[in-house]
C-alpha cells in the first residue's frame, strides 16, 4: 500500500470513529463524516444486522445511518430446532413495510435477505430446508430483494465433508427453480477453492444459484483473494462479504490487500454489494461503532473514492 493512500487511510478512519464514537476524541469537525450513500456507486458497502447486533430489528437502519454505510442485510432470524426461521418480517406484513420505509427514509437499501442460520445447522440434513428456503424467497419478493445468503457452514463443510455433496446439490437442483420463477438470487457460500466452486454450481446447473463469496473462507485455507475472485469471475459471483475472522480491523489485517481485491473486481467487471460481517478488534470485539465504523471507512475509502 502506497504512503500517500496510508496518510488519507488514517485520516478516513480516525474521523470516522470519532464521530461515531465521540468519547474517543474530544474534538472532530463534524462535517468529515463519510455520509451513507445510494448514489450510483460501482461498488457499495452494507452490514448484516446480526452482527451489529440488530438481527430484524428496525434500529439497524439508524444504527447503519449512524456508522456511515450503504446498507443492511437482514437477517431471517434464528432457527433452531424449529420447522423454519422464527422470522418476524415474514409474517407481519405491517412490520416490513415498516423496515422498508425506514430504509427509505435514511436513504439505505436492502441488498440481501440472510439465512445465518445455517452457518451452524445442516443444510443437507434438516427435513423442512425447502419450506425454510421458501420463507426466504416469499420475504425477499414481499421486500423487493435480489438477493439472499445461504452459507453451507460448519456442518456443510464441503471440504470436510465430501459426502455430503450429492444430498446437498439434489436439494439445491430442487429450490433453484423456486428462486427462478421468483427472480431471485440464491448466493451460496461454500468453503471451496474456487475451482471448485465452480464446477458445484456447474453440477446444479441454475442461473439463480450463485456464489456468495467470503473473503475469510479464502484467507483460511491460505488461498490468495484477488485470484481466487478472478477464477469465479463476474456472472457467477452475486454478493461478497468482505470479511476476515474478528482479530484486527480490515485495514491492519496482513492476510489480504484490499487495494488488490479492489483491482481483481475492476479486472473482471463486476459491480455490487461489499458486506462486512466481521474483521472485529478483538480487545473489543462488542464495539460495535468503532468496529464497522472502521471497516466502512476503510472500504468507502478504496472502493468508493
Amino acid at each position: 500500500m502506497n504512503k500517500n493512500l496510508l496518510i488519507k487511510l488514517g485520516a478516513a478512519v480516525a474521523t470516522a470513529v470519532a464521530l461515531i464514537c465521540p468519547q474517543t476524541s474530544s474534538a472532530v469537525d463534524a462535517t468529515n463524516a463519510l455520509p451513507a450513500s445510494v448514489s450510483p456507486q460501482r461498488y457499495k458497502i452494507a452490514l448484516c444486522d446480526w452482527m451489529i447486533l440488530k438481527r430484524q430489528k428496525l434500529g439497524a437502519f439508524q444504527l447503519t445511518k449512524d456508522i456511515g454505510a450503504d446498507g443492511v442485510e437482514v437477517d431471517m432470524g434464528s432457527l433452531g430446532t424449529n420447522e423454519t426461521f422464527v422470522s418476524a418480517i415474514t409474517k407481519d406484513a405491517v412490520l416490513r413495510q415498516q423496515f422498508l420505509d425506514k430504509a427509505r427514509e435514511l436513504n439505505l437499501e436492502i441488498p440481501s435477505i440472510a439465512m445465518s442460520g445455517f452457518y451452524a445447522q445442516s443444510f443437507a440434513e434438516r427435513p423442512t430446508v425447502p419450506r425454510m428456503v421458501q420463507d426466504c424467497i416469499d420475504t425477499m419478493v414481499a421486500m423487493k430483494v435480489k438477493v439472499c445468503f445461504l452459507p453451507l457452514g460448519v456442518r456443510g463443510d464441503l471440504v470436510k465433508h465430501p459426502e455430503l455433496r450429492p444430498p446437498i446439490v439434489a436439494r439445491l437442483k430442487s429450490i433453484a427453480p423456486l428462486a427462478e420463477k421468483a427472480g431471485v438470487i440464491i448466493g451460496l457460500e461454500t468453503s471451496l477453492p474456487a475451482a471448485e466452486e465452480i464446477k458445484l454450481l456447474d453440477e446444479i446447473g441454475s442461473p439463480a444459484v450463485k456464489c456468495y463469496f467470503n473473503f475469510s473462507n479464502a484467507l483460511g485455507a491460505g488461498r490468495n483473494v484477488p485470484d481466487e475472485l478472478r477464477i469465479i469471475g463476474k456472472d457467477r459471483l452475486c454478493q461478497i462479504h468482505a470479511t476476515d475472522e474478528d482479530g484486527v480491523w480490515l485495514q491492519n489485517d496482513p492476510k489480504v490487500d484490499v487495494l488488490k481485491v479492489k483491482q481483481a473486481l475492476d479486472e473482471i467487471g463486476w459491480s455490487g454489494w461489499l458486506v462486512i460481517e466481521r474483521s472485529r478488534d478483538a480487545r473489543d470485539a462488542r464495539n460495535v461503532k468503532k468496529n464497522f465504523g472502521a471497516n466502512t471507512a476503510y472500504l468507502k475509502l478504496v472502493f468508493q473514492k
